[in-house]
C-alpha cells in the first residue's frame, strides 16, 4: 500500500496517519515533533528575481527557531543571486553563514535587483561547489536538516542525481511550488480556473519530478497556499519605516523590483515556506499524491502520499506572523564589516 522509499521515518509517519491515530491530530504531532529543536536550514533561493526570496531569507535571519547552515542559489547567474544574498547576510551581522553559486543555467532570466547585488564583491563569494556542500553538510548531520526550496529546482535535481544517498539524509524538503486548484490570476472567493503550470516547477520539470518521485519528505506550499499573500503599502511602510540595516535593504530591493512594474504590491509566495518551517499551525497540511507530469503540472493522483500540501492560508494570520518579526530586530553589520563598494548604500 505504501510506496518503497527509503526514508523510514516518512513511511512510519504515513502509515500512523492512516491507521493509528485520527488524520488532523497525527499532522499536528508531527509538525510538533519536527518543531521541538532548533532546526537546521538550508535555503535553496532564486534571489534577486522577484522578491519574496528577499522577504524569505529576511524571515529566517529574524527567527531564532533557525540555524541557518547555508544558502545555494539557483538558475540563471547563480553567482549575482549569491552576491545579493551575501550582502543580505553582511548588512545583518550573519557573514559566517557560506552562501554557494548553484548550477547557472544558460536561460535568460532577469535579475530585478542585479543593481543592489553588484555593490557585494564577487571575489567574497564562496568558489566551493555547491551541491558537493549540500551533500557534505547533510551527511554530516543525517537526519537533520531541513532543505527549504523556493526556486526552480536545479540544485535539487543535480543533487538527487549526483548523491541520492545523502539527499535521502535529509529530514524533509520544505517547498514552495506547484498548483492544484488555483491559476495565477485566480482571486479570493471566486471560483478557480484550475491548475497552473507555477514557476518553480514548470522552469525544471526534470528536476520536479526526481523531487517528488524520490521518498524525501516533502512538504508543498503552492499557489493555492500562497497566491493570496499580497503585501499592501501600509504593511511595506509598516517596515521600512523601521530604518535598521535589514529593512533598508528590504526597501531598496522591493525598490528595484519595482521599478518597471505597474503594480508594486508584491506577492509572498516563498516566505510562507519559511513560515511552514517554522509554525506549522499558520498552513494546514493534508497529505497528497503528487506527480508532476511533463507539462509542469503538479497532479494529484490516487495512491500512497508522497506529500503533505497546504491549500488554504489565511493572509491575516500571515502577515501578523511575519511583521513583527521584521520589526522587532536590531541586526546590523559586524563591526568594521564593510558590505558594499557604493557610499550610498543603495
Amino acid at each position: 500500500m505504501f510506496p518503497k522509499v527509503r526514508n523510514r521515518s516518512f513511511r512510519a509517519s504515513v502509515l500512523l496517519a492512516f491507521l493509528l491515530i485520527p488524520l488532523g491530530s497525527s499532522l499536528r504531532g508531527m509538525a510538533q515533533s519536527s518543531r521541538s529543536q532548533k532546526q537546521k536550514v538550508i535555503l535553496d533561493t532564486d534571489i534577486g528575481g522577484d522578491i519574496d526570496d528577499a522577504f524569505a531569507l529576511a524571515l529566517i535571519l529574524t527567527s531564532p527557531e533557525i540555524n541557518l547552515m547555508g544558502v545555494t542559489t539557483a538558475w540563471g547567474d547563480t553567482e549575482l543571486r549569491a552576491r545579493l544574498a551575501a550582502r543580505m547576510l553582511c548588512e545583518t551581522g550573519k557573514s559566517s553563514i557560506p552562501v554557494f553559486a548553484g548550477v547557472p543555467t544558460k536561460q535568460n532570466t532577469t535579475l530585478t535587483q542585479a543593481a543592489w547585488a553588484r555593490r557585494f564583491p564577487a571575489s567574497r563569494i564562496s568558489k566551493q561547489d555547491a551541491i558537493a556542500w549540500m551533500a557534505r553538510t547533510i551527511r554530516k548531520n543525517p537526519g537533520q536538516i531541513t532543505l527549504i526550496a523556493i526556486g526552480p529546482l536545479s540544485n535539487v535535481g543535480a543533487l538527487i542525481e549526483r548523491d541520492p544517498a545523502a539527499f535521502h539524509m535529509l529530514k524533509r524538503v520544505v517547498l514552495m511550488g506547484g498548483s492544484i486548484r488555483r491559476d495565477y490570476h485566480d482571486l479570493e472567493n471566486v471560483p478557480s480556473r484550475g491548475p497552473a503550470r507555477e514557476y518553480n516547477i514548470v522552469t525544471d520539470v526534470p528536476s520536479a519530478q526526481k523531487l517528488f518521485t524520490s521518498g524525501v519528505p516533502i512538504t508543498m506550499l503552492p499557489l493555492d497556499s500562497t497566491l493570496l499573500l499580497r503585501m499592501d503599502d501600509g504593511q511595506q511602510q509598516i517596515v521600512f519605516k523601521r530604518n535598521t540595516p535589514l529593512t533598508d535593504a528590504l526597501a531598496h530591493l522591493t525598490s528595484q523590483w519595482g521599478a518597471k512594474r505597474t503594480s508594486r504590491i508584491p506577492t509572498l509566495f516563498d516566505v510562507m515556506a519559511v513560515e511552514e518551517a517554522i509554525d506549522g499551525k499558520l498552513c494546514p497540511l493534508q497529505p497528497m499524491h503528487i506527480r508532476v507530469d511533463d507539462g509542469g503540472y503538479t497532479r494529484v493522483e490516487t495512491g500512497a502520499p508522497n506529500a503533505f500540501v497546504c491549500l488554504n492560508s489565511d493572509p491575516n494570520t500571515f502577515f501578523q506572523f511575519l511583521i513583527p518579526r521584521l520589526t522587532q530586530q536590531s541586526l546590523r553589520p559586524a563591526n568594521g564589516e564593510t558590505c558594499s563598494s557604493n557610499s550610498s548604500g543603495e
